[in-house]
């Protein structure tokens, strides 16, 4: 190598050494150093907006980043990436260092692990990169916003409607989602107290099945092979309630002879809710949409509001379009 090249290489090597011992030290972050660029919103630039997703496999979880890619094209200044943590909360937090370090300007994401998480996102916020959660919580407040619907209230508004159709007397299976995840830990306590409501109403079994089909599948076989009876279902995902529909039909029990309710109101439970196999759903958006148009509000440095609440409906066949 040519030496009058030397003292160059050098200088660069100093730079590099210098900005990761003072990062490590915490006198500046990597988006401190770029802030008075970053303060004035420039539609020449790229600026770029990642979602680190819980899973890809869940169609409600795919559908959530679809949302926001398919709002995010709507501006040439925005490139949008994702990852897939595969379900597991160390990977999505590996994801979310990892859009730091590439530079990222806007993150998304949706905590599988409230409390394993909540410490990468608090340092992710506090180093100044905008953090948007969607439908999740981590266990802090340390996030730019959180857009999704009341949890706690779909479960309350659950236990009413089961209730109602079973004259406050029955007995109800439980199937829960992520056991981390704020949804589901809210959808539980909403629907457990307003249950201590009804005297007559009795949880006879409750099983965490991941929001997934298949595992909603061996945690209604693991039900139904100890012979439980019950009167309900109450499923907080649509996907739960199809394979508890599926392992209902193989134990000989007929959906339609039990009251059965879900969230999210996709697709299937919408076509079960038509032929009687399912009582109702609690529509649930994406927040995809939302979560887009807030990560657009922040690059062009509006301000947004901290807790965004979505609306959500309790479908019927009676209340079905």
């Amino acid at each position: 190598m040519c030496s009058k090249y030397l003292p160059v290489i050098n200088v660069a090597l100093w730079l590099r050494n210098f900005i990761a011992v003072m990062f490590l030290l915490g006198c500046f972050t990597p988006t401190s150093l770029f802030a008075d660029e970053q303060k004035v919103f420039n539609p020449n630039r790229t600026y770029i907006v990642g979602f680190a997703q819980d899973t890809m496999s869940n169609d409600w979880r795919a559908a959530q980043v679809r949302d926001v890619e398919v709002e995010l094209s709507k501006y040439p200044f925005i490139k949008f990436i994702y990852s897939d943590a595969k379900g597991s909360a160390a990977r999505q937090a590996l994801d979310l260092e990892r859009f730091v370090t590439d530079g990222v300007d806007v993150i998304i994401t949706s905590p599988r692990d409230a409390n394993i998480m909540a410490p990468v996102i608090s340092r992710i916020y506090k180093q100044g990169i905008p953090i948007i959660l969607l439908t999740r919580k981590a266990s802090n407040e340390d996030y730019t916003a959180y857009i999704g619907a009341d949890d706690y209230d779909i479960g309350r508004q659950a236990a009413k409607y089961l209730a109602a159709r079973l004259n406050n007397k029955g007995r109800v299976v439980m199937l829960k989602g992520v056991a981390t995840a704020t949804t589901s830990i809210k959808r539980t306590q909403g629907f457990v107290n307003q249950v201590k409501q009804y005297p007559g109403i009795e949880i006879v079994a409750e099983e965490y099945a991941d929001y997934r089909r298949n595992n909603a599948i061996k945690a209604m076989e693991k039900i139904l092979s100890k012979h439980i009876k019950f009167d309900a279902v109450y499923a907080q995902s649509d996907s739960m309630a199809t394979g508890a529909r599926m392992v209902m039909k193989k134990f000989g029990i007929d959906p339609k002879s039990k009251i059965i309710i879900g969230i999210d109101y996709i697709d299937e439970a919408r076509k079960a809710i038509i032929s009687g196999e399912q009582s109702a759903s609690f529509t649930y958006p994406t927040a995809g949409k939302e979560g887009a148009e807030t990560a657009v509000s922040i690059i062009k440095g509006e301000k947004v509001e901290k807790n965004q609440n979505i609306d959500f409906r309790l479908m019927t066949k009676d209340g079905l379009k």
